[in-house]
């Protein structure tokens, strides 16, 4: 399983459908791998399969070990769970189940076949492996992290609202690499109009990464046709509405699973007060400002019982400053 963890892990990281690997063995020993390379390729187990095949090995009564349960629909390819059994495939061992009600229901077609299948096999490896695909397709809507950049006391401009730099080339080199892991970009018309963005994923070297998410404006207010959002980078998308859930279901139409979302703090407040953050990624740097403008506008908390509370998941130094990735503690 391990293994197949590895072979998914080489699939896009930014697609709409999962990353997923599969090994298939016979007495011990690997027969054929596959993973997918993303939307409209074959899926791992059918890579998997015509891998053994072109090796020469015999399929029927071999063990398929996916780390995602096997699809029973039929969309850009065929169900891989008839794949496996029109292979005569004896054995099935899934990691995680899938949660999407259109493609789930492998496990169950193979078990009514008289295949044996064992699931929940490195179940926590294979959910992290599938990122923000698994919460997003649970949810039916993109997975949004919050991304905020502050001095130490919390402040995203000076007073005159000069904030360029607040944090370090490292932490700006790790944040761009963010943004070429997520499908959108998201930032409220006041930041798209006020800090004239390009809201591009670059690389080290400062050029454009390969993969470009898409840059959302959101709000009532036209982008101007000499923005910078209008320049070379992912396509433009504005979504004309003040409501976070509307902003998703925009996204959701378009395949997105990970939304960014990156200014301002109005806009960061309107998600975080519709409950529908997911993640905060907060590069902090070791700077006093003492005044000037918030990373999160007001969130109508008047007293520290209704503060909104988040679960640290991980401290990362970045040079002289941090990114501290947590997620918001959800009421039972």
């Amino acid at each position: 399983m391990r293994r197949a963890l590895r072979l998914a892990a080489r699939g896009p990281a930014v697609d709409p459908n999962p990353r997923v690997g599969c090994v298939l063995l016979r007495d011990g020993t690997t027969i054929g791998e596959g993973w997918h390379a993303g939307a409209g390729t074959a899926h791992a187990e059918v890579v998997a399969l015509a891998d053994a095949r072109a090796r020469g090995h015999e399929v029927r009564g071999a063990t398929a070990v996916v780390t995602l349960e096997p699809c029973a629909h039929t969309g850009r390819t065929g169900p891989c769970a008839h794949a496996l059994l029109d292979a005569g495939v004896a054995r099935v061992v899934i990691a995680v189940a899938d949660p999407n009600p259109v493609a789930a229901g492998g496990a169950d077609v193979l078990r009514a076949a008289g295949v044996q299948v064992v699931t929940d096999v490195l179940a926590d490896e294979g959910r992290a492996v599938l990122g923000a695909w698994l919460p997003a397709v649970r949810r039916g809507r993109p997975f949004v992290t919050l991304k905020t950049a502050t001095t130490l006391d919390g402040r995203v401009a000076a007073a005159d609202g000069s904030s360029r730099w607040i944090t370090s080339p490292v932490a700006r080199r790790h944040a761009h690499e963010l943004r070429a892991e997520v499908d959108a970009i998201v930032v409220g018309t006041g930041t798209a109009l006020r800090d004239d963005p390009s809201l591009t994923a670059r690389t080290a070297a400062g050029d454009l990464a390969g993969h470009q998410p898409l840059r959302v404006v959101v709000g009532h207010r036209d982008v101007p046709p000499d923005a910078r959002l209008r320049g070379p980078g992912g396509e433009l998308v504005t979504v004309r509405t003040h409501d976070p859930a509307q902003v998703l279901a925009a996204l959701e139409a378009r395949g997105v699973r990970h939304a960014l979302v990156e200014g301002g703090a109005t806009l960061a407040a309107a998600f975080l007060r519709a409950g529908l953050v997911d993640e905060v990624h907060a590069y902090v740097a070791p700077v006093l400002l003492g005044s000037g403008p918030a990373a999160v506008a007001d969130l109508g908390v008047t007293t520290i019982a209704d503060a909104v509370r988040l679960e640290p998941v991980s401290v990362l130094p970045l040079g002289p400053d941090v990114l501290v990735v947590a997620t918001p503690v959800r009421e039972a």
